[in-house]
């Protein structure tokens, strides 16, 4: 049975009910994200005081930093409610113009991977977005006929980790557009210590929960992740004492280094290392030796390895770097070191 991966930013059928409890519902609760707050703050003033929907909103960046959670607390600060769908869900235009038509005036429409809605669909959504309509075809060849129907005033919130797959006349639709960056270590401190309120978990040694802040590769549903697995592991394992070294203990033993790297991580840089002497090597040939998928590899592994400077992406392929090489022990050979300056692609 494959083990689960502690750091992985999806998240999975387990968490679900306990990352709703910890997820803020207002903006007055959601930590971070500081000017992304400012606007939608005063875009929401502005809204209620015209008496209008909110505009349509774009979410991009990494999974885990909070975009489903924005959706909600958009909602609940509009008094409206939330209706969640995602992109691969919406296969035809009929599945869309079911969500549309359940909507009320002001409820938003949370589209999440929304890069990834097949054409047919899209253009269901243009009209609907600047008219609040939708246009059905009927029949086909020369009795086709298109109805219009009406659907009420809503907010459309697309959110995706892959900006770039947006087409432009989607994109151009959104009315307010925002990057979500990795959160600080005094941000994932903070987002801890709510979250350790509400899971009551006791907290005597203040180290305990920077420990866990500083191993979450800055991401909010990575750290309420380790938290709970702490957690476990103090109720077992350390009388319900959590400690910084009741943590690393607790860490180690989920395989997770202070620096937020984990198993497949290390086997990555170490298969870079060793066996392909530090690079260049392809995606594809380090995919073949580890015997995983490269889209895995390239959307899971290497987004953080990257951050953190331990990987260099060349125009020859992967290679560690000077810091990876040291982190992991190993001699950095004369064919790695000539990549170091080398421009990245």
């Amino acid at each position: 049975m494959a083990t689960e991966r502690v750091l992985s930013t999806q998240s999975t059928s387990t968490d679900e009910p306990q990352n709703w409890a910890l997820r803020p519902t207002r903006l007055s609760e959601y930590i971070g994200q500081a000017e992304l707050l400012e606007r939608l703050r005063i875009a929401i003033e502005a809204a209620k005081r015209r008496k209008e929907p909110l505009e349509h909103l774009l979410l991009h960046g990494p999974p885990g930093l909070g975009k489903t959670t924005l959706a909600h607390v958009l909602a609940q600060e509009m008094g409206t409610k939330v209706v969640l769908t995602s992109g691969p869900a919406l296969a035809r235009g009929t599945d869309l113009v079911a969500s549309l038509t359940r909507l009320q005036t002001g409820d938003i429409l949370f589209i999440d991977e929304v890069h990834r809605l097949p054409i047919a669909v899209e253009e269901f959504i243009y009209p609907a977005m600047e008219d609040f309509r939708i246009d059905v075809t009927l029949d086909g060849g020369l009795s086709a006929r298109t109805v219009q129907v009406r659907c009420k005033p809503f907010t459309l919130v697309g959110a995706t980790t892959r900006a770039g797959l947006l087409s432009a006349p989607l994109r151009s639709r959104f009315g307010i557009v925002h990057h979500l960056k990795y959160y600080s270590h005094d941000e994932l401190l903070a987002i801890l210590r709510r979250s350790a309120a509400m899971l009551e978990v006791p907290i005597p040694d203040p180290a305990a929960l920077s420990t866990i802040a500083a191993r979450s590769r800055g991401t909010p549903r990575i750290a309420n992740r380790l938290l709970r697995r702490v957690r476990d592991y103090t109720t077992v394992r350390a009388d319900g004492r959590l400690t910084a070294a009741v943590v690393d203990a607790a860490l180690k033993l989920e395989g997770v280094d202070p620096l937020g790297l984990d198993d497949l991580d290390r086997g990555y840089l170490r298969c870079l290392g060793t066996t392909y002497n530090g690079g260049p090597v392809g995606l594809e040939a380090l995919a073949a030796t580890m015997n995983e998928d490269p889209g895995t590899l390239e959307d899971v592994v290497e987004p953080y390895v990257l951050q953190i400077g331990f990987l260099a992406r060349t125009r020859r392929g992967r290679a560690l770097t000077r810091a990876a090489c040291e982190h992991l022990g190993l001699a950095c050979t004369p064919q790695a070191e000539g990549l170091f300056d080398e421009p990245t692609v």
